[in-house]
């Protein structure tokens, strides 16, 4: 994944702090937007998908594990790399209650430039891991000849049951004409031809 085609919404609620972070994620090739809390974060997200939240810990109304757990809660959207960065403690304590609420990674504050580039690397990576991940799934093995689909667990099923498992579409059946004219046609004819001798 190339980080100029990649925008990081930054969000902290510090002005200052908020300058410095968009400042260095525009320095290492990022196109950035900003937010000065989490609901401001939340608010964007909804009309302009971002990939990578780099967000505060501690902010007023919606902090920055609020904000990750509404992103893990979405259905159906592209993987977010969420890092967090915080003035509290890196201790155990402080990762795994970020850990629990989705955070992919944590930095501490202040922001160290070259911390944050090998952060956004491994997101870069992992990103483009779940990109090709995906792409592999939308790929349905279907056999050529009976047509039934082979779903992730090597089970062969007709696509009608398929489809339906996972979109909770039902199907009507009825035959097309190229098949009418194909199939049925012939089939009927012979069936005259017997009920004749």
């Amino acid at each position: 994944m190339n980080t100029t085609a990649m925008k990081v919404l930054a969000v902290e609620d510090d002005a200052v702090a908020r300058r410095v972070l968009c400042q260095a994620l525009k320095h290492l090739g990022y196109d950035v937007a900003s937010a000065v809390d989490g609901e401001d974060a939340w608010s964007q997200l909804q009309d302009d998908p971002m990939r990578i939240v780099v967000s505060d810990w501690i902010m007023p109304d919606v902090d920055g594990l609020e904000l990750c757990r509404r992103i893990r809660a979405r259905d159906k959207e592209d993987y977010v790399y969420f890092v967090l960065l915080t003035g509290k403690d890196a201790n155990q304590e402080n990762q795994r209650e970020a850990a629990d609420a989705g955070v992919d990674d944590f930095l501490s504050k202040p922001l160290n430039a070259n911390e944050l580039w090998m952060r956004l690397r491994v997101a870069a990576r992992i990103l483009n891991y779940t990109q090709q991940l995906q792409q592999l799934e939308e790929m349905m093995p279907i056999c050529s000849y009976c047509k039934k689909i082979r779903d992730d667990k090597n089970y062969w099923q007709q696509i009608e049951g398929y489809i339906n498992e996972r979109t909770g579409s039902e199907f009507s059946h009825s035959i097309c004409p190229d098949c009418y004219d194909r199939v049925i046609v012939p089939e009927l004819e012979e069936l005259k031809k017997k009920s004749d001798e």
